[in-house]
């Protein structure tokens, strides 16, 4: 069994009470006479500051606990455990094939790092320099006994800060003692409190932080860092209002990434599959179909994709309720010759990645101009109401729970529109 860091509702308190005890301090300072930038934070903008962080610190909390237990973590403890291969090179005692055996591991694309001890001996060690949220667990031999043990990551450094990226619109420093890891945010050298404001190269930053786990082995603290100018943007009348403001942000760039770089780099090969192209020219359905039906299962994460040419659909292959369709033409020696629309996220992947990262309930509705809006995707459970029901801003309740809407006006597949109802719980935790 896999052992977990597990994070705990004490863990975020602290966190918060650490973030207003330090904002607080950096306040006093700047009325007593502290640093000028540090004195640029009024009172209402330090409030509003603290609440933004907050939420944007526990969005971080939240994507760093995919790589301490999650569906990912769980397919690559399958994966490891399960490898023949490495099984028997363990019982062998053969690092070249053992290496050779977490290089292919890593290769499928759900774990970064792997590290095979046995007997105090290293079998393997493959995978990025620098990764996060080390997992244990034990290799089993074929009589079902433990035969050596491994340390492994889903969550290279680069990783994890490019997933937060599109998030959290921040910077963020993974500190190890003193200093900031190549290619994070190079915060200040030297001992630095869990929360507060600094200033770099003339820009005031406002910062929350956690502690987390290096692989495979040792501490380090994760820093969230926003401009104050850039959180000013978001405040509300209310730190409720301020709230619903920044996760309502958040789940508006959860779903821009859908159409964003993923997508692109997906419409590009589309666009280079010859197969595809040449099906596309002939014009031929049956061959287009073949060809849609290869791309979309290659594990290409595409979830749905259609071909046409001269206004006539050739093919569309892919799940009923998708959203944030793409679309691009298709050219054949320079020669435009139809066109795609595709999809790298359905209904339900929105819904999982909304709850999952950020805690936020969610209710889809496709038509919801028309007296027959639909409602498709639904995470609170029965008995939600009709469209009409659900208001489009301001509160909401449901079965003793309360929530503040967030409406996200998106585009169904393959085309019309799609309203995202975001529910955050009030309070947020």
């Amino acid at each position: 069994m896999i052992s977990r860091i597990a994070t705990s509702g004490l863990r975020r308190a602290v966190v918060v009470l650490a973030l207003l005890l330090a904002l607080l301090a950096g306040y006093i300072s700047s009325i007593a006479g502290g640093a000028p930038d540090e004195a640029r934070l009024g009172g209402a903008s330090s409030a509003c500051g603290a609440t933004v962080l907050e939420a944007l610190n526990q969005v971080t909390m939240r994507v760093y606990d995919e790589g301490v237990s999650s569906e990912r973590t769980e397919i690559a403890e399958h994966l490891v455990k399960g490898s023949r291969a490495l099984r028997e090179a363990v019982e062998s005692d053969d690092p070249a094939a053992a290496r050779t055996a977490a290089a292919a591991l890593l290769a499928g694309g759900h774990l970064t790092n792997l590290t095979v001890t046995r007997g105090g001996k290293t079998l393997a060690s493959v995978g990025s320099e620098g990764a996060l949220a080390p997992l244990h667990g034990s290799i089993l031999g074929s009589t079902g006994a433990p035969i050596a043990s491994f340390v492994m990551s889903v969550w290279a450094d680069r990783g994890f800060l490019s997933e937060l990226k599109g998030v959290v619109e921040g910077d963020v420093a993974l500190r190890e003692g003193n200093h900031s890891l190549d290619g994070s945010f190079a915060m200040p050298a030297g001992e630095l409190p869990p929360a507060g404001t600094l200033t770099e190269h003339g820009t005031v930053f406002q910062y929350a932080s956690f502690p987390a786990s290096a692989y495979p082995s040792g501490s380090l603290r994760v820093y969230l860092l926003r401009s104050v100018n850039s959180t000013a943007r978001i405040c509300g009348a209310t730190s409720q209002d301020t709230l619903v403001n920044t996760l309502g942000r958040v789940a508006a760039l959860i779903y821009a990434g859908e159409g964003g770089p993923h997508a692109l780099i997906q419409v590009h090969n589309a666009q280079q599959n010859s197969a595809l192209l040449q099906a596309v020219a002939e014009r031929n359905p049956v061959a287009a179909r073949k060809a849609v039906v290869g791309v979309v299962y290659d594990h290409s994460h595409i979830v749905r994709l259609r071909v046409s040419a001269g206004g006539h659909l050739l093919a569309d292959v892919g799940g009923p309720y998708v959203l944030a369709p793409v679309s691009a033409p298709l050219r054949l020696h320079g020669k435009r010759i139809g066109e795609l629309e595709l999809s790298i996220q359905d209904d339900e992947g929105y819904l999982r990645l909304a709850k999952r990262l950020v805690g936020l309930d969610v209710l889809m509705y496709m038509n919801p101009d028309s007296p027959h809006a639909t409602l498709v995707k639904n995470s609170l459970g029965p008995g939600v109401g009709g469209f009409s029901s659900v208001p489009t801003s301001g509160l909401y309740h449901y079965r003793g729970h309360t929530f503040r809407v967030f409406t996200l006006d998106a585009r169904s597949f393959p085309a019309g529109p799609l309203r995202i109802a975001v529910l955050i719980p009030i309070p947020y935790s």
